[in-house]
């Protein structure tokens, strides 16, 4: 009886942690968004988070865990450029490229393409290129 009342509690658990794991997921419309600077951090790339609507500045991209076929794509770099897709992914603070003592760097990890932007989504991008 017992046994079957701790694979009980495991399989809760296991539940109850899969949502926390999801809401660390998001989608983001990544871009260029105009900023030049001569000095770093140089918030020259934004995104967009789709779930909250606010502007994440000065964000970069990995997209290593990306599937092959996506990593491949002939314009994926011009496509995160101009903004023109939606990617899904995580946000990490990564204090190993520290510029300075004060900024922490942002990176979106992206895990998969979902779709093609909308005009609306790319307001924040300075290119609104069509890619």
């Amino acid at each position: 009886m017992s046994s079957l009342r701790l694979a009980f509690t495991i399989v809760a658990a296991s539940v109850s942690v899969m949502p926390s794991f999801a809401a660390a997921q998001g989608s983001y419309v990544y871009c260029d968004n105009g900023l030049r600077c001569i000095k770093a951090p140089c918030p020259s790339n934004s995104a967009l988070d789709l779930a909250t609507g606010k502007i994440i500045k000065g964000v970069s991209i990995d997209t290593s865990e990306l599937p092959q076929a996506d990593r491949e794509r002939s314009h994926l770099s011009d496509m995160l450029h101009y903004g023109s897709i939606v990617v899904r992914g995580r946000i990490e603070s990564r204090p190993e490229a520290l510029t300075s003592d004060e900024y922490v760097p942002k990176t979106i990890v992206v895990e998969t393409i979902e779709r093609e932007t909308m005009m609306k989504e790319r307001q924040h991008c300075s290119s609104r290129g069509l890619y």
